[in-house]
């Protein structure tokens, strides 16, 4: 690695001279040595030089290009190794410039533990492309996954337990009782037996319905022969069930076998959505979308760069299909760079291409359709939040609209475990993963101004999180002249700050009526409130985000009483080490829950057995019945 440090901005471009004729990422840095760009090249002193040189950029490149402090780079040997370490870089470092798959988990999959002796089906949102089992997706929602697994588990007898019961049970669950499983657990069927039945369910998963239903008619007929007309009954169920679900499945073509995928995108200046269709099997099996701040009619924004960018990101934790198609034609070069990308990756042959068949084009068209439709409902929700922000800045008299808010909260408990909550609103909306709890160190007992100056100043050591547009902090013009306080001392006096106070009650003692006014926000040195009008959606963002961070800081300071409640009466049992202690921490959120457990589940965690999960059992039961005696 190359490292230009400390240099000023125009002192970059010669420095960009020294770098080499060669494939590799290049990593750009802030002032605060922060990544706010990565990128890749086959040739990395002409791509990085060309920043400099070509002053005809977007106003995106223009922002970064000012910020570029000092540039990077890392050699590697192929171009394909420079496309696989940028999507590594890009979902590490999350740079403020890069187009980023969203990071969310709403990728399930179904997986089938065939590397198992008796496989069972369960949701998993994380692909493990080296492990020996299968998986199937992306599918639309967590509860078509757990649609799908119940009806195969019912259709085709598949275990449904974990797999510390299926290897602790002694005796047939209530699963087996009404049918719906073979009692594997026990003995009651035999590996190849119930290797059938997988083998049904693995047909139907992708897509080898006639299969299905031959191998599942041929049982019924034997069975039928050697007199057992109850089993060949259920079987016959099965059958008419599997075909009321086939019918339900939007059929693309059903003579094609292979999986695809679809990639393309729509939109103008305001933005574009991505989107992505899956088809298993000829069947369309889920979809994606994914708003950009890309403008694609922009002839400076070069597609091949973002699009592509966001499709190699995609694959990198996602199942690789036989066949994508992407909606635009970047020609021979860059199709078969993606492919060499995506087959190191999957280990097997890949196709990636512009679909010129009639069939592709449909697929495509289709694609198109879901790109124009979700464009246009994202541009009506924009409008519908983007009210509330203008509302805010216009009432609390901001210089821009606040793209993110950050409210803080203190919650302590006659000054024990004094916690404090960080929440984050982007654009009016919850960001979850922006939250962050504190546990303050440095003050003993309750006092709410040093604890807030604590969490601003650990907030602010992070310079890599985006600084807010305006700071809510919970209370009236006393907690408001504190958090003013705090930012003048940190050097933070430029970030907006308002504070929120919950509504005065007045209670008439002689009627049961209760009348409340309205929600008050202080601004600094102003004397008066601002009043919103009632259910203003500023207003509606601005309670929400207190209440939130109020919510998550109580929930904090539960979990750490509940913790230390919970270690307290473990510390008593006989052989509960530490690490058996944080293993019960871990499966078990309160003493009544380990209590209301089974001595096969907790023997079932790692490092217990069953005489010690009975001894635990029976010492806090013990001492519930002393606690009552008293």
């Amino acid at each position: 690695m190359s490292e230009r440090r400390g240099v000023r901005f125009d002192e970059l471009k010669d420095l960009v001279k020294d770098f080499p004729i060669q494939s590799g990422v290049y990593l750009m840095k802030n002032d605060v040595q922060k990544i706010i760009y990565v990128g890749k090249a086959k040739n990395l002193k002409n791509r990085v030089r060309s920043y400099f040189q070509n002053l005809d950029h977007n106003s995106k490149t223009r922002a970064l290009i000012q910020n570029i402090h000092s540039v990077e780079y890392i050699l590697t040997k192929t171009e394909v190794e420079a496309f696989l370490l940028e999507a590594s870089l890009i979902k590490k470092n999350k740079p403020k410039y890069n187009i980023r798959l969203r990071d969310d988990k709403s990728y399930p999959y179904i997986k089938l533990t065939l590397g198992d002796q008796f496989p069972r089906l369960y949701l998993s949102r994380k692909v493990k492309r080296e492990d020996r089992h299968v998986y199937f997706g992306p599918y639309t929602s967590g509860a078509a996954v757990f649609g799908t697994i119940k009806f195969l588990n019912r259709t085709f007898k598949i275990r449904d337990c974990s797999d510390g019961v299926f290897s602790t049970r002694k005796r047939p669950c209530l699963t087996y009782q009404i049918g719906r499983c073979t009692a594997p657990c026990v003995g009651y069927v035999d590996q190849k037996t119930y290797a059938l039945d997988v083998e049904g369910a693995l047909h139907f998963l992708r897509g080898q319905n006639k299969k299905v239903i031959k191998h599942m008619t041929e049982r019924m007929h034997q069975l039928a022969e050697e007199e057992k007309f109850e089993m060949a009954a259920k079987i016959r169920d099965s059958i008419d069930s599997i075909k009321v679900i086939l019918e339900k499945q939007a059929v693309i073509n059903e003579a094609n076998e292979k999986d695809q995928d679809v990639f393309t995108y729509y939109g103008d200046e305001r933005g574009c959505v991505i989107e992505t269709l899956h088809f298993r099997s000829g069947r369309i099996i889920g979809n994606r979308s994914q708003f950009l701040e890309v403008n694609p009619a922009d002839t400076m924004e070069d597609e091949r760069e973002w699009f592509v960018s966001y499709i190699n990101q995609y694959y990198e934790e996602n199942i690789i299909p036989e066949d994508v198609l992407i909606g635009s034609d970047f020609g021979g070069d860059i199709n078969k760079l993606l492919e060499n990308v995506l087959e190191f990756r999957a280990g097997r042959k890949i196709s990636v291409r512009f679909p010129t068949d009639e069939k592709g084009r449909k697929l495509l068209e289709m694609c198109k359709q879901n790109a124009i439709s979700h464009f246009e409902k994202r541009l009506v929700e924009n409008e519908e939040k983007f009210v509330g922000l203008d509302e805010i800045k216009n009432k609390l008299e901001l210089l821009t609209r606040p793209h993110r808010i950050e409210c803080y909260d203190i919650s302590n408990f006659q000054g024990t475990e004094v916690v404090a909550s960080q929440v984050v609103f982007e654009d009016g909306l919850p960001a979850k993963d922006h939250y962050r709890r504190y546990r303050i160190k440095t003050v003993d007992g309750q006092n709410d101004f040093a604890s807030m100056y604590e969490v601003l100043a650990r907030r602010f050591q992070h310079s890599e999180w985006d600084e807010p547009q305006l700071i809510v902090v919970d209370g009236g013009k006393g907690q408001l002249n504190q958090a003013v306080k705090i930012l003048n001392e940190l050097r933070k006096n430029h970030i907006p700050v308002v504070g929120l106070a919950k509504a005065r009650v007045k209670r008439d003692f002689q009627s049961p009526d209760v009348e409340a006014s309205e929600e008050r926000v202080f601004l600094p040195g102003r004397q008066n409130p601002v009043f919103f009008r009632a259910q203003a959606d500023g207003l509606n963002i601005l309670v929400n985000i207190r209440d939130e961070a109020h919510r998550f800081a109580i929930t904090y300071h539960r979990k750490l009483r509940d913790e230390r409640t919970l270690t307290s009466e473990l510390d008593y049992i006989v052989g509960l080490g530490e690490k058996r202690k944080k293993a019960l921490l871990t499966r078990y959120e309160s003493i009544d829950a380990i209590k209301m457990s089974s001595p096969e589940e907790i023997a079932s965690i790692k490092g217990f057995n069953r005489l010690l999960a009975e001894r635990i059992l029976l010492q806090l039961n013990e001492d519930e019945s002393q606690e009552t005696t008293e």
